[in-house]
């Protein structure tokens, strides 16, 4: 399984939804960052965010274990943990034996030969705190050079009483200098991309005009230059070749609803029987509002990987 995510500056992520706890470890964090506890607490409640989010209400409060010196990084490793508390893994039982529809109980199952299958163990969106804690750690390393990241819901239904809804979410990076990328295959733009698709329940991603470019005569595609090299329209999302070109990097991630919900539920047992359930245990009726800082924690986690790196 893997579950570390990139390769100067590196999270790494352990827990299951109703484990002990969860938790990471960042290593590649430069010595001298200021740790901003505000802002770490302030991201960690904004994954809770939205009317339509679970009833499980988590405190989330994040232990600094190491790397951290008079609220200053040391340039060792950050090990972090957030202790889960709400945990009702009763609500499962039913679950034990029987694979979901649209969930990953049997590619889990499939892959592993067992699966978690309390609350969907690592494969529940409880894995993100910990991505979000890393992408604090991230964002700070990033506020020292100016860097910035914003990510907001675009479009999203409201959902219907006992159904879910997805929906689109904005992500735009503000004062990236250009030349932030490696060509061929580490484009900014890709690993953009595996980082969001990496998200719980992502579904599609697309950068600048995404597919209305493949609507587009060249003629009207192409961002024309400004004498400062900054360019009239924006297009391309801000990247060029796989590099950052210094215009805003500007990317939209859909994302599925999520599929256990309070209905009537037809599922598979390991012998091919279909049995059909009321799923327990609480879930997201729409989970975008708090899917937002989580999208912003991954970008921040592969721009502070790319910043890390000492080659070009």
């Amino acid at each position: 399984m893997s579950n570390t995510f990139g390769t100067h500056f590196r999270l790494t992520t352990f827990g299951e939804s109703h484990g002990a706890a969860i938790g990471g470890v960042v290593d590649g964090c430069p010595a001298g960052i200021v740790i901003d506890r505000q802002l770490l607490s302030d991201d960690m409640a904004r994954r809770h965010a939205g009317n339509a989010a679970t009833s499980r209400r988590e405190p989330d409060e994040v232990e600094l274990l190491s790397g951290i010196y008079e609220e200053t990084t040391l340039g060792t490793p950050i090990a972090f943990l957030i202790r889960n508390s709400q945990a009702r893994s009763d609500d499962y039982d039913q679950l034990k034996e029987l694979c979901r529809p649209g969930h990953a109980d049997y590619t889990y199952l499939q892959r592993y030969g067992r699966r978690d299958h309390r609350g969907g163990g690592r494969a529940s969106a409880r894995e993100t705190a910990a991505r979000v804690a890393g992408g604090a750690l991230a964002k700070m390393m990033l506020r020292s050079t100016g860097i910035s990241i914003q990510a907001q819901v675009a479009e999203s239904p409201s959902p219907a009483d006992h159904d879910s809804s997805g929906g689109i979410i904005t992500c735009t990076i503000d004062h990236l200098p250009a030349g932030i990328g490696d060509p061929i295959f580490d484009k900014l733009n890709a690993r953009l991309a595996a980082a969001m698709m990496s998200i719980p329940s992502a579904i599609g991603f697309e950068m600048g005009a995404g597919f209305e470019a493949a609507r587009m005569p060249g003629s009207q595609y192409r961002d024309a230059w400004n004498s400062d090299f900054t360019t009239r329209t924006n297009h391309c999302g801000g990247i060029q070749g796989g590099i950052s070109n210094g215009m805003p990097v500007v990317f939209r991630t859909a994302f599925h609803p999520v599929v256990t919900i309070d209905q009537p539920t037809e599922c598979i047992d390991a012998n091919g029987n279909l049995k059909t359930i009321i799923p327990g245990g609480r879930h997201d009726q729409c989970h975008l509002p708090r899917t937002v800082v989580i999208v912003e924690a991954m970008a921040a986690l592969t721009l502070a990987d790319f910043m890390a790196r000492t080659n070009p």
